[in-house]
């Protein structure tokens, strides 16, 4: 058998058994080449024919995986039950040679023993549509990463563009835009404060009334007296809904909102989470595979929960299983993210998992177990207060019925606010009546939660995409992160801008989303994959060369000085290894600036006279060093340190965790 990750390999030979060899291919093992045309890997004159060459790194498992491959008599491709798990499947099956009666497509939604075990027993074959589909996604990715980023380079220095990863950028410009925009405005509240609740002005008899200025405020507190008449109490019985299980978008955002996890980070996690942990007797995935659309739950997982939570809550707090109008790109190839054991509760298994694998796994279990319980209950009263014709509201609830928040109340609070017997015509009396200036605040930034709640809203990108999406767009520097909130800088605002000049019908939600249902149709067999292609490229590539002609160039940055050998401006260039400085006159002036590093000193060299300075290696590895090297050659990886060591007298040095000496075995912890 041939899954992704190594570590699924060791949980899944545990339910094998000795009659079989689990191995790993470690992810995918080929990408498209960076040959022909533009360097795209696809022969786009010969129907759009991909060209596969193996990862840097990968021939090596290619050769092993042969040899394993050519000593079985039948190979099961277990990679990942998405469109991803069943192109690398595919890419197995013909890189390794592998005949069609030679193998088996095995699916497995939660890595546990009976369920890998009943895989095996229901063993299918790639499906080539799901396999066109996440082609076609990457050869679209493809063609417009390398067209648009070679196109951003050559002009203005920007370092890619990408199908989502540019529409993504353009929500956040256009947001940081309307922000600019935005006209704050001026508003007052009158509050009165009574001994237990306060009241808020909201209308003046039937009509909702708006102050502006302090001088609308202090008409209103002209006219009022101490007296407020009890008018009107209204209850009401209320529902607080439970929330549906998590799929991959809403786990990444509840994740950032409650735990200050990164999507990167709570992929990650779920995956080790998902692949298998090892618990006191056995090996087994703890949830169901993270990457999903779909918020079903199955009977196998829906009974026993309904038994667990009449057992340890009562039959009240039973709830009904959630559905809801399916969005047109959700797939719904598998469930909910969810524990694959209503048996394991968070507690149970925290001695075997990190901090953070403990944390996520809790919001995990209790989310959908929360998930199949009673809505929670709450009466909401509402008081009316008359003054003048002045009318005052004073709101609170009392919750009668925990429900679903017996188990998920550390993520969702519900606070009562318990109100005062009031009787109708009863007079309340204050003195206290304060008024309150307040400005109209622009829409926020996005932060991660938002972004990809946005995302998946707009149906731009996959939830398994969302994560890397994000990180590609802080990575290339077209974002920074005040206050956890997304700020595009303004290499991002002009990649933005760039971009929507010439492309401004491709690189939109509308068209994204548009190619999106496209992917989806190719995955049902309702469309052809390289039609779908041809119909993009004929658009496209014209689009490109157009902008290749027309866009301007940008001006390097001068730096104010001059050139020392022809006296033209040296500007500031970007090269393969960040910025330089060089003459503008290029190429009949070939000078360039050396760059001085700064020299960081750290200590007096224990052997000469010499001085211990920071260096760096040509890799960019830190080390310490003396400055009569080579003459003295005292070096250190470790930041050397004042302090002599009480053992021997040479010099200690900073391990971290540890002090140590650099001559004998003496060390401490640090303080």
């Amino acid at each position: 058998m041939i899954v992704e990750s190594p570590s699924k390999s060791k949980t899944i030979e545990k339910y094998l058994g000795k009659d079989y060899k689990v191995v790993s291919s470690k992810g995918h093992i080929r990408d498209l080449a960076t040959s022909g045309k533009y360097g795209l890997g696809v022969d786009i004159e010969n129907g759009f024919q991909p060209n596969y060459v193996p990862i840097t790194g990968k021939k090596k498992v290619i050769s092993e995986l042969k040899k394993d491959v050519s000593n079985s008599d039948i190979v099961y491709l277990a990679s990942d039950p998405d469109r991803e798990g069943e192109a690398i499947a595919w890419h197995l099956k013909d890189a390794l040679n592998i005949s069609d009666d030679q193998y088996k497509r095995v699916l497995f939604n939660e890595i546990t023993h009976d369920k890998v075990l009943e895989a095996m027993h229901h063993p299918t074959l790639i499906d080539d549509n799901l396999v066109r589909s996440q082609e076609t996604r990457r050869i679209l990715d493809r063609i417009i990463g390398f067209r648009l980023s070679k196109l951003l380079q050559s002009k203005i220095g920007a370092k890619s563009a990408g199908r989502v990863q540019s529409v993504a950028l353009k929500l956040i410009v256009d947001r940081e835009r309307e922000i600019e925009a935005f006209n704050q405005e001026e508003y007052w509240t009158i509050t009165a404060k009574f001994d237990e609740v306060d009241a808020s002005l909201f209308k003046y008899k039937e009509d909702e009334i708006k102050l502006s200025t302090e001088k609308d405020c202090d008409e209103v507190l002209a006219k009022l007296n101490c007296d407020y008449i009890v008018e009107e109490i209204e209850q009401k019985k209320k529902t607080k809904k439970s929330k549906f299980p998590f799929i991959t978008s809403t786990l990444q955002q509840e994740a950032s909102t409650k735990l200050g996890f990164s999507a990167k980070k709570t992929m990650s996690i779920a995956q080790k989470l998902y692949e298998g942990i090892d618990l006191e007797n056995e090996t087994v995935g703890l949830i169901t595979y993270m990457r999903t659309d779909s918020i079903r739950l199955s009977d196998d997982f829906t009974r026993p929960a309904y038994e667990y939570i009449i057992k340890n809550y009562g039959k009240e707090y039973t709830g009904y299983i959630k559905t809801s109008k399916k969005k047109e790109n959700v797939q719904d190839a598998h469930e909910a993210i969810r524990p694959t054991s209503v048996l394991r509760d968070p507690l149970t298994v925290k001695p075997y998992l990190s901090n953070d694998e403990f944390k996520l796994y809790s919001l995990i279990y209790k989310r959908t177990l929360s998930s199949l319980m009673a809505d929670a209950k709450v009466n909401q009263t509402t008081v009316i207060l008359d003054n003048q014709d002045y009318k005052f509201k004073i709101s609170g609830q009392v919750l009668l019925f925990d429900g679903y928040l017996a188990l998920y109340k550390d993520y969702e609070t519900s606070e009562d606010k318990i109100l005062p017997e009031y009787k109708k015509g009863e007079v309340l009396t204050t003195q206290t009546v304060e008024k309150e200036q307040h400005f109209t605040k622009p829409p926020a930034r996005y932060s991660e939660a938002k972004l990809i709640k946005e995302m998946e809203e707009l149906g731009i990108g996959r939830p398994s995409t969302y994560a890397k999406t994000i990180d590609t767009i802080k990575e290339r520097g077209y974002v920074e992160v005040v206050e956890k909130k997304f700020k595009p800088t303004e290499m991002g605002i002009e990649t933005t801008d760039k971009l929507q000049e010439f492309f401004s019908d491709l690189i939109n939600v509308e068209y994204t989303k548009n190619m999106e249902d496209d992917l989806d149709k190719i995955a049902l067999g309702n469309l052809i994959w390289n039609e779908v292609l041809e119909k993009f490229y004929k658009l496209f590539e014209p689009r490109v060369k157009s902008a290749f002609d027309e866009m301007e160039k940008k001006a390097p940055q001068e730096t104010g000085e001059k050139c020392p050998n022809c006296g033209n401006p040296l500007v500031i260039r970007k090269g393969r290894y960040g910025e330089f400085v060089a003459c503008s006159n290029y190429p009949e002036c070939k000078y360039i600036k050396k760059q001085e590093k700064e020299v960081k000193e750290v200590m007096d060299c224990p052997i000469c006279d010499g001085k211990i300075i920071e260096r760096t290696t040509k890799r960019g590895k830190t080390f310490y060093g003396c400055t009569n090297y080579p003459k003295c050659k005292f070096a250190t990886w470790d930041r050397p340190l004042l302090e002599k060591c009480p053992k021997c007298g040479k010099t200690l040095v900073d391990k971290n965790k540890k002090i140590a000496c650099i001559e004998c075995d003496y060390e401490k912890e640090k303080e």
